[in-house]
C-alpha cells in the first residue's frame, strides 16, 4: 500500500496530469510494478487517465476516511477488519503476503495488553523462523521456495529455529497448502505464533497470530477463530493485496 500511496503523491502535485514514467519515477518504483498499481488505482478510482496521463480520480477521499471499496460483508475497512480480529481473540494479529519475491507485511493489530512480537530481525530475510513466512513458503511451488531460499539462506535464530535448508524444505514438503502453521520459539524466545494462508487468486497471503509461550494453550483456540473470520474479511483483505 505504501507504494501506492507515493503514486498517489507524486500525481497529486501533478494538477495537470502526468504520464506513467514520470510518476514511477518520482515514486521510485520499477516501471512494470507503477503500471501495475497504476491500472489498479485507475480501475478503484483513485486515478482517472486521460490522453496518456494520469490525474486524481473522486475517489481520493476515501483514503483520508479509511472506506476502501469492497471492505468485508459488513463495509469494514482493512484497518476495522485487523481491530476486530485482535479484539475477538485478545492477541496480536497480522496480516501478510508474498509480493514480487519477498515477504511484506502489510498491517498489524496490537495494543498495549496484548503487543505484536519485535522485529529484531528482518521478517522478509527470515521467513524460514517464523509462522508467517512458513506459511507463505508452504503455499509456493518448489521453484519458487528454492529461489526464495537462495536469496534468503537459512539460519537458526534461536536454539528452536529449523536447522538447515534440508530440513525446513521437508518441513514444507510435508505442511498442507490449506491448514495453519504452527512456530514454537522459532523467531523469538518466549513466542509462539500461528499463521493461516489466503489464497485471492494467484497472491499468496496469510493472516497470523502470536501469544507469549506461558499462554500456549490459546493459540489454537485463537487460529481458528481467525480462520473463521477470514471470509468476512476478504473484501478489504484483497483491496490491500490489489495494491
Amino acid at each position: 500500500m505504501r507504494r501506492a500511496l507515493r503514486l498517489l503523491e507524486s500525481a497529486g502535485t501533478h494538477p495537470n496530469g502526468a504520464p506513467a514514467k514520470q510518476l514511477a519515477r518520482e515514486a521510485g518504483l520499477p516501471l512494470p510494478t507503477a503500471y501495475h498499481l497504476l491500472r489498479t488505482l485507475t480501475h478503484e478510482g483513485y486515478l482517472r487517465r486521460e490522453k496518456g496521463v494520469f490525474f486524481l480520480g473522486d475517489a481520493v477521499g476515501r483514503l483520508v476516511s479509511g472506506e476502501f471499496p469492497g471492505a468485508g460483508r459488513a463495509g469494514r475497512t482493512m484497518a476495522e477488519s485487523m481491530r476486530h480480529c485482535h479484539d475477538l481473540i485478545g492477541a496480536p494479529v497480522y496480516f501478510a503476503i508474498y509480493r514480487e519475491g519477498e515477504i511484506e507485511i502489510v498491517a498489524v493489530a496490537e495494543s498495549p495488553a496484548a503487543p505484536a512480537v519485535a522485529e529484531w530481525a528482518a521478517f522478509r530475510e527470515t521467513a524460514h523462523a517464523h509462522a508467517i513466512g512458513q506459511c507463505l513458503l508452504s503455499q509456493l511451488d518448489e521453484d519458487a521456495r528454492r529461489d526464495h531460499l537462495d536469496r534468503h539462506p537459512v539460519g537458526p535464530l534461536t536454539p528452536y529455529s529449523v536447522a538447515d535448508r534440508r530440513t525446513l524444505l521437508a518441513r514444507l514438503g510435508a505442511m498442507g497448502r490449506t491448514g495453519p502453521v504452527l512456530e514454537r520459539q522459532e523467531y523469538a524466545l518466549g513466542h509462539v505464533c500461528a499463521a493461516v494462508p489466503i489464497r485471492a487468486g494467484a497472491t499468496v497471503a496469510t493472516l497470523a497470530t502470536s501469544v507469549p509461550l506461558h499462554q500456549e494453550e490459546r493459540l489454537l483456540p485463537a487460529v481458528e477463530l481467525l480462520s473463521k473470520e477470514i471470509g468476512s474479511m476478504i473484501g478489504s483483505l484483497e483491496f490491500s493485496i490489489s495494491i
